[in-house]
């Protein structure tokens, strides 16, 4: 007589790889995070390569030349000097670019600081340190950085201490927000009835596990410092040296020439628009694939 063997066959389970794995594998499967990641690549690409990509050099052209409308030899045109428009986009983008990054960055670590000492500190400090931030909050933060760099004066450097000072307290109210959401966790419980001193479950459970919003708020805020920095450039305080291509200093010398050459001024926007936009759109996707809510 045969006898059959019943064969239970388990389902298949998705091995999850970890939290950042599975965040890039669904920021991957984000059309619209792709279309931001794309912009942002093309500008940065175009700015690290500029010298090569780059037909002329930023400050070399003739007076003859002025004011050409985009042709085979000028694709973007040229501006009053001569200069090649398309040329000056490119090497434009090395400076809007690293500055608006690097002023989020110095953002970011003077946010973290204040924010890490209040959130795990309390009592007093927390007190005093969030009525200075709701201070610096009362002001908007553009009129923040034109009035620090008015202080400090022109440059690079002073343009990106400016922006990121104007954009630390909201890095500093975010963090201590997750961090007080984070004090009564079980871990953190857990970590101090074991003797942890505070300062280790601050470094070591509760700032990893509050960096997520961060993270997104600073590819968020990416994309208003570039507008920004080129609003400072607009307004005459940008770098100073009118030989530096910055596309707010190129809209402001193309701003009179709206209605003879509106290229001038349609090239250099564009371009502050659509990295604005790569990074908004990247500062979504990274919100929908770090959020574990979302997690499929």
């Amino acid at each position: 007589m045969a006898t059959s063997a019943a064969v239970t066959i388990a389902p298949t389970a998705r091995v999850s790889r970890g939290l950042w794995h599975d965040a890039f594998r669904r920021l991957m499967r984000n059309r619209p995070a792709i279309v931001g990641l794309t912009c942002i690549a093309i500008f940065v690409f175009g700015a690290v390569f500029a010298p090569l990509i780059a037909p002329y050099g930023p400050t070399v052209g003739e007076l003859s030349n002025s004011l050409q409308g985009p042709s085979l030899a000028h694709i973007m045109g040229t501006d009053l000097q001569g200069y090649d428009e398309f040329s000056r986009v490119l090497y434009g983008a090395r400076i809007s670019l690293t500055v608006g990054v690097i002023a989020v960055v110095f953002g970011l670590i003077g946010g973290t600081t204040v924010g890490a000492i209040a959130g795990g500190a309390g009592g007093l400090v927390d007190g005093f340190l969030m009525r200075v931030i709701d201070v610096l909050l009362a002001v908007p933060g553009i009129l923040l950085a034109i009035g620090i760099v008015a202080w400090l004066g022109h440059g690079e450097i002073q343009i990106m201490l400016a922006v990121g000072i104007s954009y630390s307290p909201i890095f500093a109210r975010l963090l201590r927000g997750s961090l007080l959401a984070l004090r009564e966790s079980d871990y953190v419980i857990a970590a101090r009835s074991m003797g942890a001193s505070p300062v280790r479950i601050l470094l070591r459970h509760m700032l990893p596990n509050a960096l997520t919003p961060l993270i997104v708020q600073a590819t968020l805020a990416a994309a208003t410092a570039i507008i920004d920095v080129a609003g400072l450039g607009f307004l005459g305080l940008g770098p100073g040296d009118p030989r530096i291509a910055e596309w707010g200093e190129m809209l402001t010398d193309s701003s009179r020439f709206l209605q003879s050459a509106p290229y001038l001024i349609f090239f250099p926007g564009a371009a502050i628009v659509i990295s604005a936009v790569g990074f908004n759109l990247l500062g979504d996707g990274l919100r929908e694939a770090l959020d574990p809510r979302l997690k499929r």
